[in-house]
């Protein structure tokens, strides 16, 4: 039995000093769903572009942007939230990030012309992003240290399962009404939001004088190094990369303005991110932790909504029936993560998560044209348990040991690395999916010869098929043609798979960098 003497000092604080006040508990919960809206909208579009497309009477490359500029607008906001947030205080910037999303949500619903969408869609992402690194920040300096496996799984579910289920409620919203709607929904529960912010928030005092020293060339460094390394991101795997002048030029663009931002940073008075916060091992290794958390949790909410849409021809809304799953897993497993975070070493928790999610994605490198609902199953429960496991206790290794002082500055960059992951992961993925493809449709057009037994059989049906509806040979070799190029984007698919799987196998061993952290936190006691 653990004696005084013994007892950590989370177990020996007053009793009173641990209790959270039911008016802040509820002022975090609000605070909550409008960072669950900020990161759903990233991914409420994915399903509908078909429509909103149609709608607009946009091209398939205008209506991307739709998604594009969300996520550089969100990407150049989210690490600028930790100035702002000690400039204004948790309560009016949050506010202010909550009434700007609404109203830009408001305009997006109500736009005529893919281009006054995409702008629309930029300031949603930039006024948005606020709310996000705020909750993190908020959630690891109000708490007591000894609550943080409760708060801990509140966030890592949300941001984990709103870009999930992304796809799923707007499959739903488009079906049901219309796309317009996708933006409309957030009018109501945004007004909302803000109010109760305002009426509720008190985390902390605002520091207007901060913004008189306000880095200016910073943010303009910061924004170009950002906004162009998210475009090529983007646009590079569709247009051979280096291989497109808009690439290119955005590539140098990048290059040099990071150089630029570096500099500025470390050498600013008033830095407007602070890196040095890179210095504490686990904030570093946190942070690269998830930045790779990133590339799988985009990078799947991308692939099986494209396998199914493209190979089974599924619709937005049964698309979304089918990626559920996850999400479902997601919410259940989140309390259980809270429990254990407060008995086992954190380190381990991360460890098994990534490598569940390995194992999931190994499960899919086996698939087929015939995969469905029963056999996607057991891969989307292991990757909503691996998600869990994985994110949350990095979120709490990650900020949860730092000073509170560092806290809102650190909160910024650590969600910033989320994004970039997502964003490379869905560059890397697009990637191997392009060149896969070209090189199982080269191996296979070898295969298919008139000296291949199957091939031929099955050309021989096809013209029978097709007699007498024109030419028959050639309406057979185009169906023959069809069926390799489909076998070659689902083999494809088996490999992006595959590399998930050695990634994040490897990623586990990446947890002996961290350092334990303490007891965790105080909760349970001592963790032996």
């Amino acid at each position: 039995m653990a004696t005084a003497t013994t007892a950590s000092p989370a177990m020996m604080a007053d009793p009173a000093s641990e209790r959270i006040a039911p008016k802040r508990l509820f002022a975090f919960i609000i605070m909550v769903f409008g960072m669950f809206m900020s990161i759903l909208d990233i991914q409420i579009v994915s399903a509908s572009l078909s429509e909103i497309q149609a709608g607009l009477s946009a091209s398939s490359s205008e209506v991307s942007w739709v998604q594009t500029a969300y996520l550089i607008a969100e990407v150049i906001a989210i690490p600028l939230s930790g100035f702002l947030s000690r400039a204004f205080g948790t309560r009016l910037l949050f506010a202010i990030s909550a009434a700007g999303f609404t109203f830009s949500s408001l305009l997006c619903g109500f736009a005529t012309t893919i281009e006054e969408m995409i702008l629309w869609r930029a300031l949603q992402g930039f006024l948005g992003a606020g709310m996000i690194p705020t909750v993190f920040a908020s959630a690891y300096t109000v708490f007591p240290r000894t609550k943080f496996h409760i708060v801990g799984p509140i966030i890592g579910l949300v941001a984990t399962l709103a870009p999930t289920i992304g796809p799923t409620v707007g499959g739903y919203i488009t079906d049901a009404m219309s796309w317009n709607w996708l933006f409309f929904i957030n009018v109501v529960p945004g007004i909302g939001i803000t109010l109760g912010v305002l009426a509720l928030v008190d985390f902390d005092e605002p520091h207007f004088e901060l913004l008189d020293r306000f880095d200016w060339w910073g943010l303009l460094f910061m924004a170009s190094f950002l906004g162009t390394l998210e475009y090529v991101l983007e646009e590079g795997p569709q247009y051979q990369w280096m291989q497109d002048t808009s690439v290119a030029i955005c590539a140098w663009i990048c290059a040099i303005s990071a150089i630029a931002f570096f500099w500025r940073v470390f050498t600013a008075a008033e830095p407007i991110v602070n890196l040095r916060t890179f210095s504490d091992r686990n904030f570093a290794v946190g942070c690269t932790l998830q930045f790779c958390i990133g590339i799988g949790l985009y990078g799947l909410t991308y692939i099986y909504p494209r396998y199914l849409a493209e190979v089974r021809g599924y619709s937005a809304l049964m698309i979304g029936d089918t990626m559920f799953v996850s999400g479902i897993t997601m919410f259940l497993v989140a309390p259980l993560v809270g429990r254990l975070m407060a008995k086992l070493d954190m380190r381990y928790m991360i460890a098994f998560g990534l490598v569940v999610f390995a194992i999931g994605s190994y499960q899919m490198t086996w698939i087929t044209r015939d995969y469905d609902f029963y056999e996607l199953l057991v891969p989307q429960i292991l990757r909503g348990i691996g998600m869990m496991f994985a994110m949350v206790p990095t979120n709490n290794v990650a900020l949860g040991t730092l000073a509170p002082d560092k806290v809102k500055n650190a909160s910024g960059v650590f969600n910033l690395m989320r994004n970039l992951g997502g964003a490379l992961g869905l560059a890397v993925i697009n990637t191997v999916l392009n060149d896969r493809t070209d090189l199982h449709i080269t191996r296979l057009q070898e295969r298919v010869t008139w000296g291949n037994a199957t091939a031929t059989e099955t050309l021989s049906m096809f013209m029978q098929k097709f007699q007498g509806l024109g030419d028959s040979t050639l309406m057979a070799m185009k169906q023959l043609s069809q069926i390799v190029h489909r076998q070659a984007v689902v083999m494809s698919f088996g490999d992006a798979f595959f590399m998930l799987t050695l990634f994040y196998l490897a990623l586990s061993f990446l947890v002996v960098l961290l350092k334990r952290p303490p007891s965790p936190f105080g909760a349970g006691g001592d963790a032996h």
